[in-house]
């Protein structure tokens, strides 16, 4: 354990594995500020920013939607960095005082650990690779000159891939020359980028095709319906089984909305029960989670759904329901239309 810190004399060997502690939460919370920087700066120009998610390969700030423009994509892309430079200056000098002014060894070497890391974080992430920082000045960049997010999309992601195979390759490389570990973790860093890449440039497409799209052009205007008086046992033998569906809108006599009911809470009841219970009993009432108003935009749809979990929305008009539409309607336009019309078939933006 002293070989990771040399020269730093501590007393135990529980006090090198502090140090190292210490020293990781120090990184993370340097990856927390990096990604709070593409927060802030995505904020401050109209981005929403759903959240900041850190993981083993790093941090992402995750947008609710995509920059509205070349600049505030360039400006979100930057601001992490800048901000890892900023603590790669500060750092530095603190290692630098620390060892010229005779402070703890233990406080120099975390110092000058966190510089060297996040000048390795600032260097990684301005690789032109998307969805690398990098990649999305890149694209920022291409955006700008062709004025076609679509097509600049699918340049830097070219150039992720085109990375994530490098990766991979020198991976593989180091692997057979029996850096297994380091070979291991190269390789999933390589996979990791590359599927990122692709899923990226999948969003980009999805947001294009259906921005603009209403939901009544994809939704079913004519549901299957239950009422909330049937039993279980009735809802499942004349509607589970025979429409081969886990959910249903919940209809009253007067065509309102009154919930959704799924099989998932027949895991609830014991089935010598389901007589005794009707649909209206056991039916979800969170109607504002489960609904989208005929005119809203298909994207909207799709990203609720993302958000909730629920892969079908009741379509209303104030509280009756006109529809129903569900993911698999949306995937199949959006299948349908690149087999048509190709990658091209998201429009000029």
């Amino acid at each position: 354990m002293r070989d990771l810190y040399p020269g730093v004399d501590l007393a135990t060997p529980g006090e090198y594995l502090s140090l190292g502690l210490l020293a990781a939460l120090a990184f993370f919370g340097c990856i927390l500020l990096h990604e709070l920087g593409h927060a802030i700066v995505g904020q401050s120009l109209g981005i929403p920013i759903r959240g900041i998610t850190l993981f083993i390969f790093g941090g992402v700030a995750e947008m609710g939607d995509e920059p509205a423009s070349a600049g505030k994509e360039f400006w979100m892309a930057i601001a992490g960095p800048l901000v890892s430079l900023f603590l790669v200056i500060v750092f530095t000098f603190l290692a630098v005082v620390g060892f010229y002014g005779g402070w703890a060894p233990a406080a120099v070497v975390i110092l000058a650990y966190l510089a060297w890391v996040n000048a390795l974080v600032l260097a990684f992430n301005l690789i032109p690779a998307f969805p690398l920082d990098g990649g999305r000045v890149l694209r920022s960049i291409l955006w700008a000159i062709t004025e076609n997010l679509r097509r600049a999309t699918q340049w830097a992601a070219g150039f992720g891939r085109a990375f994530s195979w490098l990766l991979i390759a020198w991976g593989v490389i180091r692997f057979i020359q029996y850096d297994w570990l380091g070979g291991i973790w190269v390789g999933l860093v390589g996979l990791f980028l590359g599927n990122a890449a692709r899923s990226s440039l999948i969003q980009v497409l999805i947001r294009q095709a259906l921005k603009g799209e209403p939901v009544r052009r994809f939704m079913n205007p004519e549901p299957i319906v239950v009422p909330p008086t049937l039993d279980l046992k009735q809802w499942v033998d004349e509607f589970v089984y025979r429409h081969h569906r886990k959910a249903f809108p919940v209809v009253s006599q007067d065509h309102h909305l009154e919930g959704v009911i799924t099989t998932q809470v027949l895991g609830q009841i014991p089935r010598a029960e389901w007589e005794l219970h009707n649909v209206g009993e056991v039916m979800r009432h969170d109607l504002e989670a489960l609904t989208i108003a005929p005119e809203a935009d298909a994207l909207d749809a799709l990203q609720k759904m993302q958000r909730t979990g629920i892969s079908r929305l009741m379509v209303t008009d104030g509280d009756r329901l006109v529809g129903i539409i569900g993911l698999k309607d949306l995937l199949r336009f959006l299948n349908l239309k690149i087999e048509l019309e190709g990658v091209n078939a998201t429009g000029p933006g």
